[in-house]
Formats: C-alpha cells, sequence, structure tokens
C-alpha cells in the first residue's frame, strides 16, 4: 500500500475555508487514487490563539479547534497530526505515531516546504517540495533567503508552468521545476441549476502573505495594486453585480471604500467562506468568477493558476481572470476568459452574459480536461517514481 505525506497550513491560518480547500484538494485527490494519505501540520506556540487573536495554550487554542473540524469533516481523524512546537505536543495522532509513519512513508509532499521537523524529515525515503507561490520562491531562493525551504527535497514542483521557458522571467536557480497543477476531486453537478442572475464573486486577500517581491531592479506588486487598475469595472455593466470575499486590514479603510463606491459589493471571509463547506457553497452561489493576480504572477508571465478558480470552473461556474501566461498551456475562449487591460475584462463579462450556458459547460470541461485530480496526481506520482 503506496502512503504519502502532505504538509501544509490549515489550523496556522484558522477560518480561512479556501486555504483549507486548496490543501485538502491535494489529499482528497491522492485519496481518490486509492492512496493512505496523512496530513501533517507544524504550529509554533506563539501562533496558537483564541477567535479574538489572543495567544492561548496550544490545546485551549482556536487553531486546534478548527483543525480538529476540518479533520473530521474530511475523515481524517486518524490520519492527521498539529504538531506544537518541537512535537512535545500534538493534536491528532502522537509523534510517535508520526515518526513511526514516516519511516513507512513512500512520498512527502511538502507544500513550500512546511513541514521541517528533523527527526520526521530524516525518517522519509522520498521528498518532494510544491511551489504554490512562483516568483517569491525562486527570488527568495536566489537572493539566499531561507525562507524558500528548498533544501532536503529531492523533486521540485511548480503551479508556475512558465519557469523555466523564454516566456517566464523567474529564474530556476539551476533547479528542475518541474510544472503540475492545481488538482480537483470533480464534484457533481447540480441536475437544477440556478438561473442566471450574472453575480461575478471571488474570494480575496487585498495584499497577500507576502509584501512586493524584488529581484535585481524589478519590484513586482500585490494583489491590491492589480485590483486598483479595474476598480471601476462595475461602473460598466447594469445588470452583472460583482462581489468579493476579502481579507483586507482596517489601515486600508481608504481602498475599501473606493471599492464599495465602484460599485463593488465586500463581505467579510471571516464570516462567509470560514470553513471548506462555506466556501464550496460561496461558489455554488456564485454564477461566474471574476479576479485579478498577484502583479508578481502577471508581470513575470509565471503560468500561475488558482486553486480557487479551479473550483469555480469544476462547478460549472466560468471565470474572467487575469492572464498570468496561463494561455500557454491552457485552452481558453469560452468558459475561461483571460484578460490584461480592462477593454478585455469587460470583453469577457459581456461574452459570458451573452451566452452564460455555454460557458458554464465549457468551464466544468476545462476543469476535466487539465485539472482532474487522477490526471495531475497520477503524472506527479509517476515523475517521482511512486506507484499510484
Amino acid at each position: 500500500m503506496t502512503t504519502v505525506i502532505v504538509s501544509s497550513v490549515i489550523a496556522t491560518k484558522y477560518r480561512n475555508g479556501g486555504n483549507a480547500c486548496a490543501v485538502l484538494n491535494w489529499i482528497q485527490g491522492l485519496r481518490k487514487l486509492g492512496i493512505t494519505t496523512y496530513y501533517v501540520e507544524q504550529i509554533a506556540p506563539e501562533s496558537c490563539t483564541d477567535d479574538h487573536g489572543a495567544r492561548v495554550p496550544f490545546e485551549l487554542s482556536a487553531n486546534v479547534a478548527y483543525f480538529k473540524d476540518v479533520m473530521c469533516r474530511a475523515g481524517l481523524e486518524r490520519h492527521s497530526a498539529l504538531v506544537c512546537g518541537d512535537g512535545a505536543t500534538t493534536c491528532g495522532i502522537s509523534y510517535l505515531e508520526l515518526l513511526d509513519t514516516a519511516a513507512d512513508t513512500d512520498l512527502l509532499l511538502n507544500i513550500t516546504g512546511h513541514l521541517t521537523l528533523d527527526a520526521v524529515m530524516r525518517r522519509l525515503r522520498r521528498k518532494a517540495y510544491l511551489d504554490l507561490d512562483p516568483g517569491y520562491t525562486q527570488f527568495w531562493h536566489a537572493s539566499g533567503n531561507p525562507g524558500a525551504r528548498l533544501s532536503g527535497h529531492d523533486f521540485f514542483f511548480t503551479i508556475g508552468e512558465n519557469i523555466g521557458t523564454p516566456q517566464c522571467r523567474i529564474p530556476t536557480g539551476g533547479i528542475r521545476w518541474r510544472p503540475t497543477r492545481q488538482p480537483i476531486v470533480l464534484p457533481p453537478l447540480s441536475a437544477n441549476r440556478q438561473p442566471w442572475s450574472g453575480r461575478f464573486t471571488t474570494v480575496a486577500s487585498w495584499r497577500g502573505a507576502y509584501g512586493p517581491a524584488s529581484y535585481k531592479s524589478s519590484t513586482f506588486g500585490l494583489k491590491a495594486h492589480e485590483f486598483r487598475k479595474f476598480v471601476e469595472l462595475p461602473q460598466r455593466f447594469d445588470t452583472s453585480s460583482f462581489e468579493i470575499a476579502l481579507d483586507i486590514h482596517v489601515g486600508d479603510q481608504r481602498d475599501l471604500d473606493s471599492l464599495r463606491d465602484h460599485g463593488w459589493r465586500v463581505v467579510d471571509p471571516r464570516r462567509t467562506v470560514p470553513d471548506p463547506r462555506a466556501f464550496d457553497e460561496y461558489i455554488h452561489g456564485s454564477d461566474a468568477e471574476w479576479s485579478v493576480a498577484q502583479g508578481v504572477y502577471v508581470d513575470t508571465c509565471s503560468g500561475w493558476f488558482s486553486d480557487r478558480t479551479v473550483r469555480y470552473l469544476a462547478a460549472g461556474k466560468p471565470a474572467v481572470v487575469q492572464d498570468t501566461g496561463f494561455t500557454r498551456t491552457l485552452r481558453v475562449g469560452e468558459g475561461l476568459i483571460p484578460f490584461r487591460t480592462m477593454e478585455e475584462a469587460v470583453a469577457g463579462v459581456r461574452a459570458i452574459e451573452r451566452d452564460p450556458a455555454a460557458h458554464s459547460e465549457a468551464s466544468r470541461e476545462i476543469a476535466t480536461t487539465y485539472f482532474d485530480s487522477d490526471r495531475v496526481l497520477g503524472r506527479l506520482l509517476d515523475d517521482v517514481g511512486v506507484a499510484a
């Protein structure tokens, strides 16, 4: 029986349903292939807080409560571990069970290099790094920043499918970056589709987890910088509406006011999409997605593609999203419409308005063709020499 450990962050980003879904995509896809899959997360004691952000003991934290809930709903109670600090305290399987499991594991899929526990890493025979932040990861590595956490891995995968090609400005650092995609277990489509209402939505963080990225003489902006270029979009339409479940700091009140003044409906993601179930319900209750990307993904022509957008497509919801160079590898024009200018963004929305049923059907076909978990993960496992 093949065993894989997936490591990332869920408890550390509690009340973030989109982030939890992004991690669970990989786990659910591996399990669908019949692979015994464990989820392992490290958390620092200082990151353990209550719902108000006050630091509390690990076992009393909102992080642990959220971890237990997500793992239970995903059927991972006996196949997960939240490790606090050096491993003296865990939630889920014990640290000793984790060490035994690591010794019998065929592959670690280490998302952003999250797992660093030496005693666990030494027992793993095959370790693959999974880069979900193309540009940031490689720029940090090129500058000698240890935050990239690349050392100690045998294989390196990235969702920046253009890295290593002439179109992309991201340095490889002498590493063979293997392209992969965000996988999804395709959900069944509802037989009773909701009537089209023109509701375009997305889920976003205004500034994201990192500051602007710099490399040599170039500085690459954040999602906030890209959104500002398109703030007037809702005013171009009479029948479609635009909503963002937006994580935005109180210090960005001017931007928040500007979004609302220009016709955006802004809702709180911690209330709207706090867990995977709510995140999926939000997408299924939408008609389509409209969104920009981080400036670094756009300006480097990385080929990055959002797991959130994959989820919209899989639900039969067409997407109008900012082009990061993914047009090199994905079919676009129907169901998935890229844009770089305001005129292209407006044209994309109008195209879907004219024939939403055709675009809905095309969006599901794109998800099936390019992101089905069996295909994506089957190829990844073949690349590392692990039998599915």
